[in-house]
């Protein structure tokens, strides 16, 4: 028996298709971005309420080297790229991901142009990359309060008995 590819493959959507795909979303349109290495509830917890603060959710995902270069900590990420994509893909509040490879998602960014930027409760608004270009648009820059203390840090220590 054949069986199709799910429906939240979709989701996935190449950076160089990034414009025209973003082009076809609903506004008011979010934008977040992290690593995502281990998905848990304080992600899918905050996934939901970015996505609660417009009618779409874009996610940026930072590359394996992008990772690398943040300094999480060795064997990171655990999860490769496109795993990461495809369990961000799956989230209902999640309507496309993405990823960079640079530093930052600034160019993600001035791509998207979002209408609301959020990161989670650890980013003061004045220091969220890009808060800058979406203040001068008009947008909103929010800063999600941790609903879940939750980390993937905390639960790598804890599967590793340290």
């Amino acid at each position: 028996m054949q069986y199709a590819a799910p429906g939240f493959e979709d989701k996935r959507c190449p950076p160089d298709e990034l414009i025209a795909r973003v082009a076809r979303l609903a506004r008011p349109l979010v934008f977040t971005n992290g690593c995502f290495d281990i998905l848990h509830r304080g992600h899918a917890t905050y996934l939901a309420q970015a996505r609660a603060l417009g009618a779409s959710l874009v996610v940026g995902v930072n590359s394996d080297a992008s990772v690398k270069r943040l300094g999480k900590g060795d064997g990171r990420p655990v999860n490769g790229l496109e795993d990461r994509i495809a369990v961000l893909s799956a989230l209902e509040s999640v309507s496309l991901v993405t990823w960079f490879d640079e530093d930052t998602p600034l160019e993600l960014i001035r791509a998207v142009q979002p209408d609301v930027l959020v990161k989670g409760g650890d980013w003061a608004p004045q220091n969220i990359v890009g808060a800058d270009l979406v203040l001068a648009r008009g947008g909103q820059v929010h800063s999600i309060p941790f609903r879940h203390e939750r980390s993937t840090s905390a639960t790598l220590a804890k599967i590793r008995g340290l």
